[in-house]
């Protein structure tokens, strides 16, 4: 069952779902899907790592002027293709930069779609090597029988472990959850 076109109607749906679903279209005119995709993991990638541009996205006091000239900095350190740069700077100019992780997300399950994979949205206490990323795509994809992109965020909160949503479906493998069961077994 192909549920990739319902994947696209949910990403459509939302703000950031349709700046990655303009951006994606572009792309795909250009022939750059996979140069905008490396660069939007770079920008998650710094979002996570600094806090100074993590702020920056959600500081409505930033004019947009000063917005749009720090994500141009950003977009050159970075070393950004030209549509990704020139996206950041629309959401700079329409005051949406909080919505950069969210375009970003949207966008990896656009292109994942579009290469016939499924997405997995990965959540960890700690940051996953390329190995253990290579063994979990492996192991899902023989559960799921596509191949699977992993979109992984850091959870510290969940202590350990990992959770896995792949559409609908949930599987929480956290120590939080398992003390928290443990925790409900005990009272009764």
């Amino acid at each position: 069952m192909d549920n990739s076109g319902g994947n696209q109607a949910n990403v459509q749906a939302s703000l950031a779902g349709r700046y990655a679903t303009a951006l994606f279209d572009l792309a795909r005119e250009a022939k750059a899907i996979d140069a905008v995709e490396a660069s939007l993991a770079k920008v998650q990638k710094a979002l996570s790592e600094s806090s100074e541009f993590a702020s920056l996205t959600t500081n409505a006091s930033i004019s947009r002027d000063a917005a749009k000239k720090v994500v141009a900095a950003i977009a050159k350190t970075l070393k950004l293709d030209a549509l990704t740069a020139k996206t950041l700077g629309v959401l700079a100019d329409n005051r949406r930069l909080a919505e950069t992780a969210s375009v970003a997300r949207a966008f990896a399950s656009l292109a994942s779609a579009h290469r016939g994979e499924i997405t997995a949205e990965v959540t960890s206490a700690h940051a996953l090597s390329a190995a253990q990323m290579k063994a979990l795509s492996a192991k899902l994809k023989e559960r799921v029988g596509r191949d699977v992109a992993i979109s992984a965020k850091i959870d510290p909160a969940i202590l350990g472990g990992l959770t896995v949503k792949i559409g609908s479906t949930l599987i929480d493998n956290s120590i939080k959850t398992r003390l928290n069961t443990l925790a409900n077994a005990m009272k009764g």
